[in-house]
């Protein structure tokens, strides 16, 4: 769930008490340092694989996600520290190892993961931004895009997910036009029960019976010759 959804409500958010202390009891998940594991994740964590998630929010798709695949390394980056810090005390009370989180924004995954060294990356129900004069600030447009094809590994993929449909549909343009393949699209995700891990959001819409959309976007060997060249 990103932070940043309905605007820039998180820049008016009041400081969480203690979050000093709350951040330093849940030090062990945090990288403080990302850009130094550029390149290293797995070698210096011991894991096979690598994903990524942008905007994890409050942490439960984090949490599940971990939880439920213990062999894979997650990486969770959210710019709301504020935020961050219950996303971090979750994973530290489920007791989870196969996890890290980083204070940042999306526009920074070159520099903290290396060409080809993510296999996954999650955007779950980001800030739509509506106005055509936003656009380049949704985490799907095509210069978000060509910084994923960049860190994605070959046949790396893009999960999407999100309850607004213009969004949706300006998504599945922008990868197509950077080159992914479109798997897996649903336009009603759980009409039938729910499916898979949900986020605080998503736990939220599905009680309310509003319709989730997903995608799964598929980065072909190819794609990285495109990320190149925009």
């Amino acid at each position: 769930m990103c932070s940043t959804r309905r605007g820039d409500i998180d820049l008016r958010m009041r400081m969480k008490p203690n979050l000093a202390m709350r951040t330093e009891r849940c030090a062990d998940l945090l990288a403080a340092k990302p850009y130094a594991l550029r390149g290293r994740w797995l070698s210096e964590f011991d894991y096979g694989e690598l994903r990524v998630e942008l905007g994890c929010g409050k942490g439960l798709f984090t949490v599940e996600s971990a939880i439920s695949e213990p062999g894979v390394f997650f990486v969770a980056l959210e710019k709301t520290a504020n935020v961050m810090i219950t996303a971090m005390e979750r994973a530290d009370a489920a007791g989870i190892q196969n996890v890290r989180f980083v204070n940042a924004l999306a526009d920074v995954v070159t520099d903290f993961f290396a060409p080809g060294e993510v296999a996954r990356i999650y955007i779950n129900f980001c800030d739509p931004w509506p106005s055509d004069r936003h656009a380049k600030r949704r985490l799907t447009n095509r210069r978000f895009l060509a910084s994923y094809l960049q860190v994605l590994s070959p046949g790396g993929a893009v999960h999407f997910k999100t309850d607004d449909l213009p969004l949706f549909d300006f998504s599945l343009c922008e990868f197509e036009q950077c080159g992914f393949v479109i798997l897996n699209e649903n336009r009603d995700l759980h009409k039938n029960g729910f499916v898979g891990v949900m986020t605080d959001y998503e736990a939220k819409f599905y009680g309310q019976g509003k319709p989730i959309y997903r995608c799964e976007a598929v980065s072909p060997a190819t794609s990285k010759r495109y990320a190149q060249t925009l």
